[in-house]
């Protein structure tokens, strides 16, 4: 997996659109409410990890995952943990910089994190994990896309972010428009249309998170069975010290 899109907008706030590209037959929950250490968080579940790849917590602060570092790798059979279990660590941590510094990610397959936080002012982060080394940037506060190396080479990455520029010339970019994009762009092409499926992965399931002032609306699609759900997530206010 995957593919994400973010859009900054006014007061602190943002969209965040990702298409979950999985095995068909890899089961994921719907979005719910959870306990982890005693924080509370707010994400869809892959029942075979535990984990989650798009999550929220009330440490005023979002994850979402993607297959793969920089470019594609050659899988093990088997890792030390679940990229799904590193999000949920990312998401529960008191100060998420000094965590990401001191974490382990040992044996753990790559991926990139796309990290939203605004425990201050709203700050985007991109962490890569290659396998061997981990790269954090802090990124300019503007619209976005990212394509799973795993799935899609420079070519098509490059063909997807062409569609998001001419999408962005065109539409303003609400929380419909770039639904319409993350289930149009690229249509009718199964191998790399932001919908795709090549049989063995397709895209599954498609997760929108909207942050408006205090408050975060999650709305969730599985396109394997048509199920919708929708959960809104009321943060604790912001107080300076």
């Amino acid at each position: 997996m995957c593919t994400v899109t973010i859009i900054p907008k006014e007061h602190n706030s943002f969209i965040l659109t990702s298409n979950r590209d999985e095995a068909p037959d890899r089961v994921s929950l719907s979005p719910d409410f959870y306990a982890v250490d005693g924080v509370k968080v707010l994400f869809p579940k892959d029942e075979l990890s535990g984990g989650t790849w798009i999550g929220v917590s009330e440490k005023n602060r979002l994850i979402c995952v993607l297959n793969g570092g920089f470019i594609a790798h050659t899988r093990k059979l088997n890792y030390r943990k679940s990229r799904g279990i590193v999000a949920k660590d990312l998401m529960i941590a008191d100060d998420v910089l000094k965590t990401i510094k001191s974490y382990d990610f040992s044996d753990i397959e790559p991926f990139t994190i796309v990290l939203a936080d605004w425990n201050a002012t709203l700050k985007f982060f991109e962490l890569v994990w290659d396998g061997s080394e981990k790269h954090l940037t802090e990124l300019p506060l503007e619209p976005r896309i990212w394509s799973s190396s795993t799935l899609y080479d420079e070519t098509m990455k490059t063909e997807r972010a062409k569609w998001f520029q001419l999408f962005k010339e065109k539409n303003e970019l609400n929380g419909s428009a770039m639904l319409s994009f993350h289930k149009g762009a690229g249509e009718y092409n199964l191998d790399y249309g932001v919908v795709m499926d090549r049989g063995y992965v397709k895209t599954t399931s498609i997760t929108q998170v909207e942050k408006t002032g205090s408050s975060v609306h999650m709305a969730y699609e599985n396109l394997q069975d048509g199920v919708v759900a929708n959960q809104t997530f009321n943060l604790p206010q912001i107080v300076n010290e």
